[in-house]
């Protein structure tokens, strides 16, 4: 497959043309789109391939052979009145199995698979009504009933219709699929803000895709019409409708107005979206008001609310929040969606305020509650990821409600998106990959690489090589984890200090550099071949938890650089519940293989409880444990595992 960049460039400028005046963003910088980055990473691209390969073909097949997604659009093209199959929201799988084909098709150019993405997007153009409208399910069972159910999912489809149509873009410069989500949201604007039609989303997603459209075509209608969005939120017009359904407004978060929202309530994945779209927005306009009320709720989530894996949403009856500090490990739902929701929040949370702790939680997501969504061979999956099992535990192949697997897809095919970021005045680097990408600071063109064996050393060397002496500051993001405080506020803590600093050097000589929003800044002229080099120190440290959090007393968790540990039975004969981890502890590093992943294990030599010789006792001798990176743990069949190992006697069981 050729990318044609040429053809993007010009139909992008077609887009820009033909758009109304855009709203002047107060972003802090922007993104680097990952169109424009190059992934040679030794941790992320094997996972890269695995998806443009295994996970997405798990994808189509079940998306074309196994389930009725793809037939409905068919159906709809035939116009002969057929029976809709599946759950009335199957469309949106089709949408983000697209986007993640778009990211794979930069990542890991593959003429079938292209093949494969015009073919579907043929089928969806055309099941398109005359007047924009898009969904097969009430197009097929009656298009006098759209628009009537704020719970039915339309507009989350059409966001991710939306979301798919900017990716495949981006990646390809092809516009039939763009004009096709164009359409359908003109259709919803003039449907809904400007007839003044009063519509409650329930289940939000349309408003962070609405800002992607408004960034690509910088036309100020889907801008508006996301803030339109935003402000039906919290004034009563979703009673009768999702009011009755859930019975609390708070489960979809309308409770109260979005900018006067200050806790985290309901459904979690529903509000990841929703808070995405608010911080865009925020980003973009400079309202005080959203960006007040997505600082607050955020600090609610990460201070009271969020797993030391980064997930969030503890409770499976909602799939969501219940009350602060309620995080079980056994029964904790940590939805795969809701680890990719808290990436997306974040990065924009990142874009509004300059604040590097805001990735410093995207990474603690991605690296831990979100890519353990994905099993090392690319296409089992897990929905909930607990962090604490029996056994019990297996990924599977699909669900009924298939929202994770083509989720974490597009997730991981497009991790270009969050490496770095820029202004005209500076160059952010927020995660440490292995890639090359080129930026304009200025009117200047400043190719850049990285190299690093991140997260298993913590050295990383980035070149950049301006076309001409260039002035301008380099920040690099210094992670939380190298500070006493795992993430942002006392929820977690490291038992221990931090035995090693931080190095800087330039071209291998220690340089000047200041500390700002957590980054380290290096305000220089820069010429062709500079290099800097960051050592972080990758130090095994023990996490405890706040006491409020019940389900950690008297535990401990492993944490190294990025990645949360946890004990699995399959390194342990089987066990993992029967062991104790003294404050005094000593562990080791070494390299280790689970199935084909390269790790690198932890181990300790600690109490362990089992069966005396003659099996008439219980008996405690010590023995060494071996600790695994959580993200890989359940790929070698059911085991136990836990990620808090305890402290106390009282908390270690022998299981059958």
């Amino acid at each position: 497959m050729h990318l044609r960049l040429p053809l993007f460039i010009t139909a992008l400028a077609e887009i820009v043309t033909l758009s109304a005046p855009a709203q002047i963003p107060v972003r802090r910088f922007e993104p680097v789109s990952f169109a424009q980055v190059d992934i040679t990473d030794h941790f992320w691209r094997p996972k890269l391939d695995k998806v443009a390969t295994a996970t997405l073909q798990a994808c189509i097949r079940q998306t074309e052979e196994k389930t009725g997604r793809i037939r409905n659009f068919e159906k709809v093209g035939r116009g002969r009145n057929e029976k809709h199959e599946g759950i009335y929201y199957d469309d949106s799988d089709v949408y983000k199995a697209l986007e993640a084909i778009a990211y794979s098709l930069k990542n890991r150019p593959d003429a079938e698979l292209e093949k494969k993405a015009d073919e579907w997007i043929d089928k969806i153009a055309a099941a398109q009504q005359p007047d924009g409208y898009l969904n097969t399910y009430y197009t097929l069972v009656g298009l006098d009933k759209r628009w009537t159910d704020m719970e039915k999912h339309e507009d989350y489809c059409a966001g991710h219709l939306i979301e798919a149509a900017v990716a495949y873009y981006n990646t390809t410069g092809k516009r039939k699929l763009l004009e096709v989500a164009i359409r359908f949201a003109d259709h919803i604007d003039a449907t809904f803000r400007q007839a003044n039609r009063h519509w409650v989303s329930g289940h939000q997603e349309i408003e962070l895709a609405l800002m992607k459209l408004y960034h690509l075509t910088r036309n100020d209608r889907y801008l508006k019409l996301a803030d339109w969005f935003l402000d039906q939120r919290g004034r009563g017009f979703g009673k009768g409708v999702i009011w009755d359904q859930w019975k609390n407004p708070a489960y979809c978060q309308d409770s109260e107005p979005v900018k006067e929202q200050k806790e985290i309530t309901g459904h979690a994945v529903r509000a990841m979206y929703l808070y995405t779209g608010a911080a865009d927005v925020a980003a973009t306009t400079n309202d005080a008001g959203y960006m007040n009320a997505m600082k607050t709720v955020w600090e609610d989530v990460v201070y009271r609310n969020m797993y030391i894996t980064g997930g969030i949403g503890s409770s499976g009856r909602n799939e969501g929040f219940s009350v602060d500090y309620d995080l079980p490990n056994e029964t904790a739902y940590c939805e795969t969606c809701a680890s990719v929701g808290m990436v997306f929040w974040n990065q924009r949370m990142n874009l509004l305020t300059g604040e590097a702790k805001y990735m410093d939680v995207l990474e603690r997501s991605l690296y831990n509650g979100a890519l353990d969504g994905l099993s090392l061979s690319g296409d089992r999956f897990f929905y909930g990821n607990p962090l604490a099992s029996s056994g019990n535990n297996a990924r599977s192949e699909w669900f009924g409600t298939a929202c994770c697997p083509s989720n974490i897809a597009r997730l991981v095919a497009s991790l270009g998106d969050y490496i770095y970021g820029k202004n005209d005045s500076g160059l952010w680097v927020n995660l440490y990959i292995g890639s090359n990408t080129k930026v304009k600071i200025g009117k200047t063109e400043v190719p850049v690489s990285m190299e690093t064996n991140y997260p298993w050393e913590g050295r990383v060397r980035l070149t950049v090589s301006p076309a001409k002496k260039t002035p301008y500051a380099l920040h690099l993001r210094i992670p939380g984890w190298v500070s006493n405080v795992p993430v942002p506020g006392d929820l977690y803590r490291f038992a221990e200090e931090s035995k090693t600093a931080i190095s800087v050097l330039l071209n291998g000589k220690p340089v000047d550099y200041q500390q700002e929003n957590g980054y380290v800044v290096i305000n220089r002229t820069w010429q062709k071949g500079d290099m800097v080099e960051l050592n972080l120190p990758m130090e095994v440290k023990r996490v405890v938890a706040k006491k409020e959090l019940v389900a950690a007393n008297d535990r401990v968790a492993i944490q190294r650089g990025p990645l949360v540990y946890c004990v699995e039975g399959a390194d342990n004969n089987g066990q993992a519940w029967n062991l104790l981890v003294p404050d005094q502890t000593r562990f080791t590093t070494q390299s280790y293989q689970v199935l084909t992943e390269p790790v690198v294990a932890i181990q300790a030599s600690v109490p362990v409880v089992g069966p005396s010789a003659d099996g008439s006792s219980v008996v405690t001798e010590n023995k060494t444990v071996t600790a695994i990176p959580y993200y890989v743990w359940a790929n070698r069949g059911k085991s136990p595992m836990q990620v808090w190992l305890p402290t106390k006697a009282k908390q270690v069981k022998l299981l059958d």
